[in-house]
């Protein structure tokens, strides 16, 4: 099945001022994006010290200011928030968006802010077992008058979320493991998301994703592939050269390096050609960071000269 292309943008969410936030997210909104997102980190990685707006209280603000746009998050991660009161929050941003929320999941990895904030890091197999619980009590407190789950890691007992979401908020599972990971996603999630980091491998992954699909006789088709990327654009080939050099210093050799060979870069003729590589491989939706300290630049001209090549 061919999915519409769908373009999400990354919002201003480290070292910047809720004013850069609120006048990123409105003009992203107007100029069409289909989805706004931040990461679920309370510490400004890689550095702690870095300041850095707390998720799901941004999107909440960003809910009430924006009238089109998707709201989610790459990822949260179980053991941040208790699901049964997670699941309501999530129910009222979704009632002040009209039915707009994306719930992006995934096991956690940067150990430090775990264990600095008092909450559980578990290994990696136990990781993955929560995410699983929490992925299915979320799922039923959204659809379900009252829920009752024993789980290894998170129990609820006659559980009620009122109001219900707009909708069933779509789960997004975020994660590049080929077996646990993937058979997560195949249970759970309605979008799928490949790491910016494993952008090299996405056609890998989305077979091995397939693969888990049929082993669980889940329709691997229902399920939407997304790829988290960085965007360097420019008006051309010259102008998108420099700032992909910027990039390479910013992001480091080895993301630098994936940018220029198999990333999403250029003048918006060769942005395309590579976003329609990406759809070849089974990838419908894209999760942007543009790379720029005033995204909202390169945003618009994405949105003049690359989205209507795909019908935005």
């Amino acid at each position: 099945m061919t999915r519409p292309a769908s373009f999400g943008v990354t919002l201003p969410q480290i070292k910047r001022s809720w004013d850069e936030s609120r006048n990123a997210a409105v003009r992203f909104d107007a100029l069409g994006f289909d989805s706004l997102w931040v990461c679920d980190h309370v510490y400004g990685v890689p550095a702690p010290t870095l300041p850095i707006f707390e998720a799901w209280s941004q999107l909440a603000a960003v809910a009430a200011i924006t009238e089109r746009a998707q709201l989610g998050t790459l990822v949260t991660p179980p053991f941040f928030r208790n699901p049964a009161v997670f699941a309501k929050q999530v129910a009222t941003i979704d009632q002040i968006s009209n039915g707009r929320v994306i719930v992006g999941l995934g096991a956690g990895w940067f150990q430090a802010e775990f264990e600095a904030y008092g909450c559980d890091f578990p290994k990696l197999g136990e990781r993955m077992q929560a995410l699983d619980e929490y992925a299915e009590i979320l799922r039923r407190l959204w659809s379900e008058e009252q829920v009752t789950l024993a789980g290894r890691h998170f129990s609820v007992t006659n559980a009620i979320c009122e109001p219900k979401p707009v909708r069933r908020p779509p789960l997004l599972i975020g994660g590049s493991g080929e077996r646990v990971l993937m058979g997560i996603a195949a249970r759970h999630a309605d979008i799928w998301n490949n790491l910016a980091a494993f952008q090299p491998q996405l056609g890998t992954k989305v077979e091995a994703l397939r693969r888990r699909c049929d082993e669980l006789d889940r329709d691997f088709d229902a399920i939407e592939v997304s790829q988290q990327c960085v965007v360097v654009i420019g008006e051309d080939e010259d102008e998108a050269r420099a700032f992909l050099e910027k990039a390479k210093k910013v992001y480091g050799g080895h993301m630098g390096g994936s940018i220029e060979e198999h990333g999403i870069w250029g003048a918006p003729e060769a942005v395309i050609e590579k976003i329609e590589q990406h759809r070849a491989l089974g990838c419908s939706a894209f999760v942007i960071e543009f790379f720029g300290r005033d995204t909202t630049v390169p945003a618009q001209l994405f949105a003049e000269r690359v989205m209507p090549a795909f019908g935005g």
